[in-house]
């Protein structure tokens, strides 16, 4: 059954425009088929639709179940985007497809880009979030200061990916505790200054490594990802 993302549910509403256009146009449904909704909270509804035009649709929900918990805890990314934005997209759509609940982009003193163009961002993240089966959509935050994000960073374990020698640093995977808010911060192609490494590090944040391999930034968001998510798998 196909998947629409909606995120204001009633007992019976209109579709987005954009997916009435993607049900109606392209798939070709029609009054009495039936469809799921995911409302990006965490709740699957299933629906028919009741009446429609040439480019507009409306359902009536038929019954709404919630979603369990795919993984434990808050899982948090915090990564300072690269120049090229297929990168930075590439990234979010494979982030949502494996599981992951906040994405934030860093603005560092070493930063490629200092702007991100959310709505973008937003539908690449729905799009992984049906591909994937997913009722839940990650929080997605757009460039935010190094020093304000550290200043407001609430998660329980933390962590930061560097590449700075001198520093004894133990593997992201031996250090994740399951259940636990965890965030991890990567930065960009020329890391993070000494002085964000020091701010972070002052602030409670542990340096982790990420592996033997030097890594793309985009790549290290995605293996950091992953290991968060594996440790924090619901069987």
């Amino acid at each position: 059954m196909w998947i629409f993302y909606t995120p204001d549910v009633s007992d019976e509403f209109e579709l987005p425009e954009e997916e009435a256009a993607h049900c109606l146009r392209v798939l070709r449904m029609k009054e009495g088929d039936e469809l799921l909704l995911a409302d990006g909270k965490g709740c699957f509804h299933k629906a028919v639709i009741s009446a429609s035009t040439s480019k507009r649709c409306w359902v009536r929900v038929l019954e709404s179940n919630r979603q369990e918990p795919l993984w434990k805890g808050h899982l948090h990314i915090a990564v300072a985007p690269t120049k090229l934005m297929d990168r930075n997209e590439w990234f979010v759509e494979k982030a949502v497809e494996i599981g992951v609940d906040e994405i934030t982009f860093l603005l560092t003193e070493h930063s490629e880009r200092d702007v991100m163009k959310m709505e973008r961002i937003q539908k690449i993240a729905v799009s992984a979030m049906k591909q994937s089966k997913k009722s839940w959509l990650p929080v997605l935050n757009g460039m935010t200061k190094f020093a304000q994000f550290i200043a407001g960073c609430k998660e329980q374990d933390r962590f930061i990916a560097h590449c700075e020698p001198g520093q004894e640093k133990l593997h992201l995977m031996s250090l994740v505790e399951p259940g636990h808010d965890a965030v991890v911060l990567i930065g960009p192609e020329g890391d993070f200054s000494p002085q964000e490494i020091e701010l972070a590090l002052a602030s409670g944040f542990r340096p982790v490594s990420l592996g033997p391999s030097r890594l793309r930034t985009e790549t290290a968001a995605l293996a950091a990802v992953h290991m968060m998510n594996l440790k924090n798998t619901v069987e």
